[in-house]
């Protein structure tokens, strides 16, 4: 008697589990082979080393792609604004190296200084023959074609200086006074001074990191929400102060009776931009937003030219690129042994994975137009000096990670690191506290 026939169906739902099998065994591999990288002790190192890369790199290719058409219209050549950003480069790249170098205890002893110059800069500013008004702002020192903005760097100032002072009350952070005073009303005099440029942007930059300060120190959630509620109150109300932020407040209300020629028209073009991208783009180079249709198009509105240019799926690399630098600093955090050093951290990832955030909001329309920059890839000096000194401060905290510290000090460092003459990270010995002073007694 002759074997029953299968029917296509059988045959297929025979071979279906011999075909499935396989590729789940690949992912279970995989994924085992990832989670056996991620518990190496250089991990986070090589992962914020690779994202400040990619993301610097990137950059600078944007950059030149979004600014070559105004820049040759306005000096006749292609590259003037990318051969700037290039020499900041260089400059934040000797930053990084000062920022990964010196020690979290020098670094944590500098903050008070630190702060003190970024105060007295910010008062600088505002004297006029001193401070250049520039968009409306008097927010920039200028030499020549050397423009330095200070508010910058005081968003570093603020984040070592009130971590310091947060680590030292740690184990009153659950009282109001404690939690507020000095932080609250040093951010708030910075604030003010920032509101007399104006600049709005950054100071709802400065007031993230207040709160990612607090948040992470420990405060109490009432507190932080109190603040939260108060200082967007403030933010609205510093909105309705000026014409212009009240036309972008309005026009991003109602976008659909906005005049799309007025004061909606930079957020307008900005989503043609992203429309014209479709999933893969029209190529690097060839956007046609930056032939005048979009303003600012390399500086706040570069993720409108990556999503015309590089399509959905440049976007998304974007998107990636920030969610691995959240996942990276917010797990430096929480390995790092010394208190300091973890609250820096966590601190300034918030304030950087934020400001994407924001920026990327408003240009994909969820937002109001802020000015806000895009960390690394908009065109800009001062920004991009910044951050780079804080991406090394990041990869120095990852150098500081106890499983690091002992892989460094047992196997070696590397060519590299030697190289570069990277002093040895030395592991966090928490400060003996001091004994208490006897009391004299009375006869």
């Amino acid at each position: 008697m002759s074997a029953p026939t299968r029917s296509p169906r059988d045959r297929r739902g025979a071979r279906g589990p011999d075909r499935v099998a396989p590729a789940r065994a690949a992912v279970a591999r995989g994924v085992r082979a990832l989670q056996a990288w991620l518990r190496r002790p250089l991990t986070s190192l090589h992962l914020v080393l690779g994202v400040f890369g990619l993301l610097t790199i990137f950059g600078l290719v944007m950059v030149l792609s979004a600014s070559s058409v105004e820049a040759y219209s306005a000096g006749g050549s292609s590259y003037s604004v990318f051969v700037h950003q290039l020499g900041f480069c260089a400059v934040g790249l000797v930053l990084f190296y000062v920022g990964l170098r010196i020690p979290p205890r020098r670094m944590r002893a500098l903050a008070p200084w630190m702060l003190l110059v970024g105060v007295a800069l910010l008062v600088a500013v505002l004297i006029p023959g001193l401070g250049v008004v520039r968009n409306g702002s008097r927010a920039w020192f200028a030499v020549g074609s050397f423009s330095l903005q200070p508010s910058e760097g005081v968003k570093v100032a603020l984040t070592l200086w009130g971590a310091h002072v947060l680590v030292a009350r740690r184990t009153v952070m659950h009282r109001w006074k404690h939690a507020l005073n000095p932080l609250v009303p040093v951010t708030l005099l910075l604030l003010t001074l920032l509101v007399l440029e104006p600049d709005l942007g950054m100071t709802i930059s400065l007031g993230i990191v207040m709160i990612a300060l607090l948040w992470f120190g420990g405060a109490p959630m009432k507190l932080i929400a109190a603040i939260t509620v108060g200082g967007m109150a403030g933010a609205v109300v510093l909105g309705l102060t000026a014409g212009y932020r009240v036309s972008r407040i309005t026009a991003f209300l109602s976008s659909d009776t906005a005049d799309p020629l007025g004061p909606a028209y930079q957020a307008t073009q900005a989503l043609y931009s992203l429309a014209d991208g479709g999933l893969f783009g029209v190529g690097l180079g060839q956007g046609r937003a930056k032939w005048d249709y979009l303003p600012n198009a390399h500086n706040d509105f570069i993720f409108a030219i990556i999503g015309e240019e590089l399509g959905l799926v440049g976007a998304f690399a974007v998107l990636g690129l920030f969610a691995t630098l959240a996942y990276t600093g917010l797990r430096i955090a929480k390995r790092s042994t010394d208190p300091w050093l973890r609250l820096v951290t966590a601190a300034s990832t918030t304030w950087l994975v934020v400001q994407a955030a924001i920026n990327i909001g408003y240009v994909v329309g969820l937002l109001p137009v802020t000015g806000l920059q895009l960390p690394l890839i908009s065109s800009g000096g001062t920004s991009l000096v910044v951050t780079m000194f804080v991406f090394g401060m990041l990869t120095n905290a990852a150098r500081h990670e106890p499983e690091a510290v002992a892989a460094l000090r047992s196997d070696g460092q590397g060519r590299i690191a030697s190289f570069l003459r990277l002093p040895l990270p030395e592991p966090y010995r928490a400060p003996v506290p001091r004994p208490p002073a006897p009391r004299s007694v009375r006869r």
